[in-house]
């Protein structure tokens, strides 16, 4: 089977699925009423300079002010790219790092929003102070949606993205995709595009450039430059915390960034958004035609290609491996903690045999989980804890292998003496998790309540506290009806002894509107 890409478009959403061998590996979401913001660019105002963080608040006119470190501050004197490097072995490094698409995205082979800027002072230390003031006009874009409590991430260096290439208007600078690996190719590439950029610009060749040719190239360059002057002057016209560019809609930024050859087959429901598909690949890539099909069936084009069975899987805390093992996924704020478990799988052989088995199988199918769910971040693996340390390299080495799939960037620390993996993965916008979900309004997004027996001992405590203040005879107790039936089955000892040491009598009512930890008292 080949690879899909499977659309499905209401009037409320558009979602997509990358299908690889008929497995649903990627998923992308994009509402009508909250679509992400990765790629616009905006003429901002600065609100606030922090020395301390080396960093300011941006107000693009969104709820939350933007973040904007010093390291995404554009000056002129660093316009050129090399200023930032060391020596050749950086240089070389940055080339070949030009990052890979992290977007629910993770919407291309390049990621064009967030391009790899060595983290490091340059020869001429820069403070977030000197560049920047308070009340300060500069155009920014977004390179991380707001992700939880925190607002979006912008930079000054602005990126726009073509089919073709990746231009960069504010840094001095060629790099190619590391997914071109032959060294001639890349040399041809480079030479073309040194020859027909302009003085003082930047351009990523992005993977789908790999055998083209000038012609092909100098039309998607000249776009793109286009594009920028028009966005320039734009913001020479705007007051602040205007929108001046808005990237593609889901639909166009999956055709411009991971439509390529190897994907077979190109599968969307509406008849509309097809035509717009079709328009726009016969324009840039008039050979990929005929990999385009409107899906007209009656049956749900997600429920046709097992799409919504396996985004219900997604939203699983526990899953199953073959062998009867399982991995348990917790996404929080700050990380995503996977847990590796053997479950009910025995093993045939020893015990170090075993785990050894149940690691390598969880591997794969964290690596998988970690794709179809767009978990990024940090992420801490807890695989059970193996003796020997051949065993821990092997299974090392099987996470480095399996995450080479992976379009988005990762960085892997060695497994640690108690089995932990500490691993980065590159994130623009939430997780399928945090997209689809809230927290859970009874728990109050701790995943846990308390338990009847907890409850139950705090009403008690609570009794005596308040007891000798209330006015009346009789106690009134309003409860959850789980907690009476508690109280009446097995606490009705305590109860007794508690009206002896009050001196009144204890009235239970049931209240079915209550939560479950929740209880009122009062006396009559």
């Amino acid at each position: 089977m080949g690879n899909e890409l499977v659309i499905n478009v209401t009037p409320h959403a558009t979602r997509a699925a990358l299908i690889e061998n008929g497995v649903v590996t990627e998923l992308f979401i994009e509402r009508n009423r909250r679509k992400g913001f990765v790629g616009n660019i905006y003429k901002g105002r600065v609100l606030r300079v922090l020395p301390g963080m080396q960093a300011a608040f941006v107000d693009i006119g969104l709820e939350r002010a933007a973040f904007l470190y010093v390291s995404d501050v554009y000056r002129d004197d660093l316009r050129d790219y090399s200023f930032f490097l060391e020596d050749e072995e950086d240089e070389e490094l940055v080339n070949e790092s030009f990052p890979e698409s992290s977007e629910d995205e993770e919407d291309g082979e390049e990621d064009p929003f967030e391009y790899a800027f060595p983290r490091k002072p340059s020869v001429q230390e820069v403070h977030i102070e000197d560049v920047l003031k308070e009340g300060q006009e500069i155009l920014v874009q977004v390179t991380k949606d707001p992700l939880g409590t925190k607002g979006p991430r912008v930079t000054m260096h602005a990126s726009l993205p073509g089919r073709h290439l990746v231009f960069m208007p504010t840094v001095n600078h060629i790099g190619v995709s590391r997914r071109i690996e032959e060294e001639k190719e890349r040399e041809r590439l480079k030479k073309i595009i040194q020859k027909i950029k302009p003085p003082d610009s930047g351009f990523i060749v992005r993977t789908v450039s790999k055998g083209k040719w000038e012609k092909e190239l100098k039309a998607d360059m000249d776009y793109l430059i286009k594009l920028w002057e028009s966005i320039q002057e734009r913001q020479e016209q705007a007051s602040a915390a205007t929108l001046l560019h808005q990237d593609l809609d889901l639909t166009l930024r999956l055709i411009r960034d991971i439509f390529t050859p190897d994907i077979t087959r190109l599968v969307i429901d509406s008849g509309e958004e097809c035509g717009k598909i079709l328009t726009f690949v016969e324009t840039f890539m008039p050979k990929l035609r005929n990999q385009v099909f409107h899906y007209d069936k009656e049956e749900p084009i997600f429920d046709a290609y097992r799409v919504e069975v396996q985004i219900s899987e997604a939203l699983r805390r526990k899953v199953w491996l073959k062998s009867g093992g399982y991995i348990v996924i917790d996404e929080t704020e700050a990380l995503t903690a996977i847990d590796v478990n053997t479950g009910k799988f025995v093993g045939q052989r020893n015990l170090e045999d075993t785990i050894l088995k149940t690691n390598l199988e969880a591997v794969k199918e964290i690596v998988y989980q970690i794709r179809l769910r767009n978990i990024g971040g940090i992420i801490i693996i807890d695989f059970i804890d193996m003796e020997k340390k051949e065993n821990r390299e092997d299974v090392f080495h099987a996470l480095g292998e399996a995450l080479k799939a992976d379009r988005a960037q990762t960085n892997i620390l060695k497994i640690s003496e108690l089995g932990l993996v500490e691993m980065t993965r590159k994130r623009t916008r939430e997780s399928i998790l945090r997209t689809l979900c809230e927290p859970c309004s009874y728990c109050d997004g701790k995943g846990y309540v308390k338990s009847r027996q907890t409850i139950c001992y705090e009403i008690f405590r609570q009794i005596r506290r308040e007891c000798h203040g209330l006015q009346g005879q009789k106690i009134v107790l309003n409860l959850h009806p789980d907690i009476a039936s508690l109280i009446y089955s097995q606490e009705h000892e305590g109860l007794e002894g508690l009206e002896q040491e009050c001196g009144k009598k204890i009235l239970i009512k049931t209240r079915y509107d209550f939560h479950i930890e929740q209880f009122e008292i009062s006396a009559y």
